[in-house]
């Protein structure tokens, strides 16, 4: 059950229109690092969560993401109320409101289409949909998950923080930020709670390949460091070592029947490569500059 208070987690002081800014501003509205992915992703886990301690985490920072919304969203509104209203009279002349409209970014189709409103769309334009929510049903996974989410929208923070000069949005901001640091040590704390919590799921990996690292990119630029050297770690670097791994040939097998055999022998044959044919192709015969070398190139220089 939800019961909506209306004074904001937090109080919205914008000190003038900027729709570009409210376009931008979308991104934490509609977009993938937002609040309602956010909202959307620790509300479907808490529901199907079965530790208690967890689930009661995850309805709490779930309901405060959609607070964390009408934040956001708040601000979107009052960064265009302006405009909206200059758009929705008419009250200026044809250019001067193309232009009051147009200031940059996607802030023109903003307004237009939505009418300077918290629309469920990105900074780009693109609506908000259910595949930004990566949950996988494990816990472990699923938290780890939560602790990257918080990190990205932190990082959209301070990068909307840094584009604005008005210090009411900049204050807003900050808070939303700072939240997303809760969250995460909130999730951090929940994720080491759970013992054994690495790797994710139930089965053990194969300890023939847990400690191997494939040096699979050569080159210049190599590094080692702790993630590929020390006790833990064997590191393969030898291209025949890297292949086939599991002692077999690395080709490819299928078991089938000899019905099945008959058909696949009897496609093969059909499809099969004439390798003593050279046909004149459209390509041939439509040649031009650019085409490369081609079959009659080849014949009139013979």
């Amino acid at each position: 059950m939800f019961m909506h208070n209306k004074r904001l987690q937090y109080t919205v002081r914008v000190s003038h229109s900027d729709p570009a800014l409210a376009s931008l501003m979308l991104e934490q509205f509609g977009g993938p690092q937002g609040e309602l992915a956010a909202a959307m992703r620790y509300f479907t886990q808490g529901l199907a969560e079965e530790d208690a301690g967890r689930k009661d985490l995850l309805l709490d920072i779930a309901t405060e993401e959609l607070s964390h919304l009408e934040i956001i969203g708040t601000i979107i509104c009052m960064l265009n109320r302006g405009t909206r209203g200059r758009l929705s009279e008419g009250a200026e002349e044809e250019a001067e409101l193309l232009r009051t409209i147009a200031q940059g970014g996607e802030s023109h189709t903003h307004n237009l289409l939505y009418g300077g409103g918290a629309a469920l769309i990105n900074s780009g334009g693109a609506p908000w949909n259910a595949g930004y929510i990566d949950t996988i049903g494990d816990p472990t996974a699923d938290l780890r998950s939560n602790i990257a989410a918080e990190s990205r929208a932190k990082i959209v923070y301070e990068r909307l923080i840094n584009i604005t000069t008005d210090p009411g949005i900049k204050d807003a901001l900050n808070f939303l930020m700072t939240r997303e640091v809760a969250h995460q040590k909130s999730f951090e704390k929940a994720l080491y709670a759970i013992e054994p919590n690495f790797p994710a799921g139930k089965l053990p990996g194969d300890p023939r390949y847990a400690d191997v690292y494939y040096d699979m990119s050569q080159g210049d630029g190599n590094q080692r460091g702790p993630w590929n050297e020390g006790d833990q770690w064997q590191y393969v670097d030898d291209r025949e070592q890297q292949g086939a791994v599991d002692g077999g040939s690395g080709d490819a097998e299928v078991g089938m029947t000899d019905d099945e055999i008959a058909q696949v022998t009897a496609m093969a044959a059909r499809t099969a490569s004439a390798t003593d044919l050279d046909p004149t192709t459209g390509a041939d015969l439509g040649a031009g500059p650019g085409a490369g070398s081609t079959k009659g190139d080849v014949q009139r220089s013979r």
